[in-house]
């Protein structure tokens, strides 16, 4: 293919094949942006702690551990908590978190794209690619002629091997359970930490009775 071919191809096929390549482009940049947001987010669900894979658990500013508590099947999710009296006793504490069954952080176990949220905006992505390959198509449907023929199967080859990483890691990983892991959906854990809650309440105001009683029988 010289480049006096080349002069000869029209200029919707340049277009077409311009197209193509800049909607794949498109795509990279709506993933690069949604795995951005999604760090971003996770970053600011665990300011100040500390992630260690080795041992599966979290290590708050105030050295302490957050260890696996239970996994939500539904979402993908493992949740892990710190201990209750450890953290009601923090000196931090109100401006960690204001559950009194220990501060809980989650932990998607699947990478990026795995999730279900991810695998929205990347769905976006994809879809963004073969939107970008229609035009080459059906420009190639009219015979433009074989030198036009060869620019675009060349654009819509090269599109499909820059597109293949948003193709990538959609299958869901493996997930190494500890053995007697709970298995608690997000609704059963929002019961469990009101459940928690209530019973902290209780036993306050349980604890403020029984002192009022003993003011009032003292002597």
């Amino acid at each position: 293919m010289t480049a006096a071919s080349l002069a000869t191809v029209g200029s919707d096929v340049w277009l077409a094949s311009g197209y193509c390549l800049a909607l794949v482009g498109l795509g990279h940049v709506i993933d690069a942006l949604a795995r951005r947001a999604a760090s971003v987010a996770e970053g600011g669900a665990s300011f100040g702690f500390t992630y260690h894979a080795d041992h599966d658990a979290w290590r708050c500013p105030q050295d302490q551990w957050l260890w696996p508590k239970s996994f939500d099947p539904d979402n993908r999710v493992m949740r892990y908590r710190g201990t209750p009296s450890i953290c009601n006793a923090c000196p931090v504490k109100d401006t960690c978190t204001t559950s009194h069954s220990g501060r809980e952080i989650q932990r998607a176990v699947d990478s990026w794209p795995a999730s279900e949220a991810a695998k929205f905006h990347r769905g976006i992505a994809c879809f963004v690619v073969v939107m970008g390959l229609v035009w080459p198509v059906a420009v190639a449907s009219t015979a433009p002629g074989a030198t036009a023929l060869v620019v675009l199967a060349v654009a819509v080859v090269l599109a499909l091997l820059l597109s293949l990483p948003l193709w990538s890691h959609l299958r869901r990983t493996h997930v190494f359970l500890p053995e007697g892991m709970a298995h608690v959906t997000l609704d059963a854990s929002l019961l469990e930490r009101e459940q928690h809650a209530a019973a902290w309440r209780a036993r306050r105001s349980s604890y403020g009775s029984d002192k009022r009683r003993d003011r009032t029988v003292s002597p």
